[in-house]
């Protein structure tokens, strides 16, 4: 399936000539020149036509130049393209010509990439992230109390507000997750995190990406090019690649990808590109045109969802199955250490310059790991990233990769230095590790209570168990360790800092394009789902052919207020159907919760972009549910043959599944778990019905449960409804000093005045925005924890 179809762009490079020009004008501030001033002619042979080609290309405006390229194809001359409209088959040539065999060509490709950039002088954004003195400690609760159950629950709850007002002591556990850790991530090096499980490995990362939880207690400072937390946006300069598998199982790989490549934006990479392209043309510099197009695509707002994930797609090997859905628990998808790698994919598709990767190892061969990290190194060497990357069990061809080593043992950081000096000091505190021991093993074992002695060298002295922190205080008079402490003493200068280094902006693209992916991608999940809106049609379809036969014209009276009742109990039953149809919102509201919770948290878009849609989107299910059943019931059973009157019936009908659908996504958003959004759901689909003006009569409702006979939107659609249906023509006969439409109506304790539809109308559309705000609400401001049962920490 072409991804150009699926993903409309969405907008093209962001442009306008004023923009370009302001563009000249900071270039020389924010893209510094590394002092190279001259500039030679591109080596490349070329044939008078594409020179031709190339020169007109060359004469356009910027705006419009940094949208042209010429694209070879397998055979025959160069073509020019426009980067918005690439199609498959053309980005499939263009990266089998830059990466062809991704194992020996990705390193002469970034290489490639890198030449070009610095042939100009353009220096390329870096990040040393550094972190001093990082404490993290947590309250928990043991034994029992630590249970996810409703006693505990509200136990927490009580205490925590006695504590309030100091009246109750702290009885929970005090514990250290990260006690005093310091250290320095360096742009250009491939920085390897060690520990062995429940060490603080997982902590550390989150904290370094800015996304520890509020519960935790932190002290201390991270920062990145010197600048603090609050000075920039850390969870969009840096990428938080988790260990958990979070993904739409109805999405197929690419899809995955490059959604998440398009929320998250390009980053600085057209203004790069801009500066590049004024620079190569003051130069008469001709690019290399496969290199040409690809950065220009990838720079492009729309295309780098196809370009840019196509590539990733190609070196995580990704590409065998990159039409084939993710899949979940109730979906066959693809395996689990694919999954695995569609999770580092999804997070380095973006901009990011510091990758903080948690155990993406899980799962895969050591061969498949070995390629991932070799890739990853060839990024962050040529391209100066950041890079801390957590392994559990890296083998030894894997480990060589790495230029750093980060040792965490109980929260305490071993050792922090090049890896060619770790044994180095494991041996200076009388522990060595024996020549065919994987390195990696050796060093998550040395600090273990079981496994220590096995590697004490020290024949003459009595083995000790020697802890973390001594390892830590022998650290820091160790040669490595002053060096590290020395450099963390000397602040780094933020002049130095490259202006595009740091993120300021919370979301990669503006709040349109943003709301445009969004719907885009709820309409490709509704394609998916459509099974759902199908059984739904049919479902609908058989009821009402069964209440036809329930309900026919032919055995339909008006004689009195017994016939009367027959045609209350027909509009309830459809009522009740339209509203008993919006259930299957739950499942699929929960099912999108954890991915919506992650991707939410790293600012791929706010809460709204995600909510709206889906209701949007959905509108047109609740015509066609409604017509459904309008068409196929209202002449049959015999209802007032008023076209208007049918018209405001079938609109009733549509704003009550409307409400149906809001109060179920509600639900759904506020349980977080289907056991408890279904009791709920249920439990609030019977106080509806019971007070919702049929089942209990208004003077039958006791004053205590007035206000939820008036919150009922059941009663309104009732009320409306047999408004709608009585006041006709059909119930005019005088009855009993009044009509027999009005009698009845007032009878059941209903409202029986004209302007009742319109209430009722205005009411439901109203139930229908709080119920939907409410929904919205809910995602903003509840957690993924169910009902606060569980800390969202980790100590791994």
């Amino acid at each position: 399936m072409d991804g150009s179809d699926i993903y409309k762009a969405s907008s093209s490079l962001r442009a306008s000539s004023g923009r370009i020009t302001s563009l000249r004008a900071a270039s020389n501030s924010v893209w510094r020149n590394s002092g190279m001033d001259a500039f030679s002619k591109s080596s490349r042979e070329e044939n008078d036509e594409e020179a031709l080609k190339w020169a007109a290309i060359e004469k356009l405006p910027t705006f419009n130049r940094l949208k042209k390229g010429l694209l070879f194809g397998s055979v025959g001359p160069s073509n020019e393209v426009d980067v918005e409209n690439l199609g498959m088959d053309e980005r499939k040539k263009l990266l089998d010509r830059l990466v062809k065999a991704p194992d020996e060509d990705n390193e002469k490709f970034l290489l490639r990439l890198r030449n070009r950039i610095d042939r100009v002088g353009i220096d390329l954004p870096t990040v040393e992230v550094k972190f001093e003195h990082l404490n993290v400690e947590a309250d928990i609760e043991t034994g029992s109390r630590a249970l996810p159950s409703f006693f505990n629950f509200y136990l927490d709850f009580f205490e925590s507000f006695l504590s309030l007002f100091n009246l109750l002591p702290n009885r929970k556990k005090h514990i250290t997750i990260l006690g005093d850790v310091s250290g320095i991530l360096k742009p250009g090096k491939m920085t390897l995190l060690l520990g062995p499980p429940s060490s603080g490995k997982t902590t550390l990362l989150l904290a370094l990406a800015g996304s520890l939880s509020k519960n935790l207690q932190v002290s201390g400072k991270v920062t990145y090019n010197g600048h603090e937390f609050h000075e920039f946006v850390p969870k969009r300069t840096s990428a938080y690649i988790s260990q958990n598998d979070v993904h739409i199982g109805e999405m197929t790989v690419r899809e995955t990808l490059a959604f998440s490549a398009r929320f998250q934006g390009v980053g600085s990479r057209y203004e790069m590109l801009a500066e590049l392209a004024r620079r190569e043309k003051n130069a008469n510099i001709k690019p290399d045109p496969d290199l040409d197009i690809y950065m220009k695509a990838a720079a492009t707002e729309g295309q780098e969802a196809n370009v840019v994930t196509d590539y990733t797609l190609k070196i995580l090997g990704l590409d065998v199955c990159a039409d084939t859905l993710v899949g979940d628990r109730m979906i066959r998808g693809i395996s689990g250490g694919q999954k695995k790698r569609v999770t580092t994919g999804e997070m380095i598709v973006g901009p990011s310059n510091v990758l903080l990767m948690d155990e993406i190892s899980t799962g895969l061969d050591s061969s498949t790991t070995f390629q991932i990290v070799n890739f990853l190194r060839q990024y962050v060497h040529i391209l100066e990233g950041t890079a801390l990357i957590s392994l559990l069990q890296p083998a030894p061809e894997t480990y060589a990769l790495f230029d750093e080593i980060i040792l965490l043992s109980d929260g305490k950081i071993v050792y922090k230095g090049p890896r060619e000096n770790v044994l180095e000091f494991f041996e200076s505190t009388g522990f060595k590790c024996p020549e065919r021991k994987n390195v990696a093993d050796f060093l998550q074992e040395v600090t273990s209570k079981k496994d220590q002695k096995q590697y004490w060298m020290t024949r003459d002295e009595p083995y000790r168990f020697v802890t973390a922190k001594e390892f830590a205080d022998a650290y820091e008079s160790f040669h490595v360790g002053k060096r590290l402490a020395n450099e963390l003493a000397t602040q780094y200068d933020k002049s130095k800092s490259h202006p595009a280094a740091l993120t300021t902006e919370k979301y990669g693209l503006n709040q349109k394009e943003l709301f445009k992916a969004s719907i885009d991608r709820e309409v490709l999940l509704m394609k998916r789902n459509s099974f759902v809106y199908i059984f739904k049609a049919v479902q609908i379809t058989l009821t009402a052919m069964v209440t036809m036969t329930v309900y026919f014209r032919t055995k339909m009276h008006r004689r009195g207020t017994d016939d009367g009742g027959l045609y209350v109990g027909a509009l309830f039953f459809g009522v009740t159907m339209i509203m008993f149809n919006g259930m299957a919102e739950i499942p699929m509201t929960i099912a999108k919760l954890a991915v919506f919770y992650k991707q939410r948290d790293f600012f791929f878009y706010p809460t709204w972009v995600y909510a709206l849609p889906t209701w949007f989107v959905k509108m047109p299910v609740s015509f066609y549910e409604s017509g459904i059943w309008t068409i196929l019931t209202y002449y049959v059973i015999g209802f007032d043959p008023n076209v208007w009157r049918f018209l405001k019936y079938y609109l009733l009908l549509v704003i009550t599944n409307q409400v149906s659908s809001a109060l179920f996504r509600f639900i759904g958003s506020a349980g977080r778990n289907m056991i408890v959004a279904n009791t709920f759901g249920s439990f609030a689909l019977l106080l509806i019905f019971a007070l919702g003006g049929f089942v209990l009569n208004h003077a039958d409702v006791k004053k205590w449960w007035i206000w939820g006979y008036w919150s009922s939107p059941m009663m309104y659609a009732m009320n409306g409804i047999v408004v709608n249906e009585y006041l006709g023509h059909k119930f005019k006969k005088p009855y009993m000093n009044t009509t027999l439409g009005k009698y009845i109506v007032k009878s059941r304790g209903l409202y029986a005045e004209t302007y009742w539809y319109w209430i009722a109308l205005a009411a439901l559309v109203g139930f229908t925005l709080i119920l939907n705000l409410c929904y919205a609400l809910a995602l903003e401001f509840l957690n993924r924890e169910f009902f606060g049962l569980f800390n969202s920490f980790c100590v791994s």
